[in-house]
């Protein structure tokens, strides 16, 4: 499978107790989807390898797994800082109004009223209150953008496009 067609949800970090349980860094904002799982895809040598699993739990809120084929915590270390990911048919349903950050970077960015391209969404910073759309414009310069539905007017995950409204937000063009 293409590498687009995994959603990475995690790290594996450092072994766990002595029988080859691992623990994970999660990359989602749902670890406990980690519980109960049967099968995962590791990352190795950018090739993705599905691997089955004995037991998959959170303990102190963080995911720790039992690979069928790991028994020991030197085998288990053998796997620490590999990308661990779902295909991408499974990723966690998301409410309305909200997006996967891999699903908006490239989006182009169109002035709400005139199609007018922005530029493109290179990056989502992430704060307590909202996350901020970094955008390089066509200039080269770099904008950000609260995400916030006063500016963000439709995104359109299909069609690569996020519409904008720039009142209040973008320096006027002089002409």
């Amino acid at each position: 499978m293409p590498s687009e067609a995994f959603v990475i949800i995690g790290k594996l970090g450092r072994p766990r107790g002595v029988q080859g349980e691992i623990r994970v860094t999660p990359e989602t904002d749902f670890p406990q989807r980690f519980v109960g799982l049967k099968e995962i895809y590791v990352r190795d040598r950018n090739r993705w390898e599905k691997r089955s699993l004995i037991s998959s739990r959170l303990i102190s809120g963080r995911p720790v797994l039992l690979f069928e084929d790991i028994t020991t915590p030197e085998e288990a270390a053998r796997l620490t800082n590999k990308d661990l990911a779902v295909p991408r048919s499974q990723a966690v349903v998301l409410p309305d109004d909200t997006y996967f950050i891999f699903d908006l970077i490239g989006c182009e960015v169109l002035e709400e009223n005139t199609d007018r391209l922005i530029g493109q969404v290179v990056d989502i910073e992430r704060y307590p209150v909202n996350d901020v759309y970094v955008i390089k414009s066509t200039s080269g310069e770099m904008l950000r953008c609260p995400a916030v539905k006063r500016f963000i007017r439709k995104v359109d995950i299909q069609g690569r496009k996020i519409s904008l409204l720039t009142a209040g937000l973008l320096k006027e063009e002089k002409t």
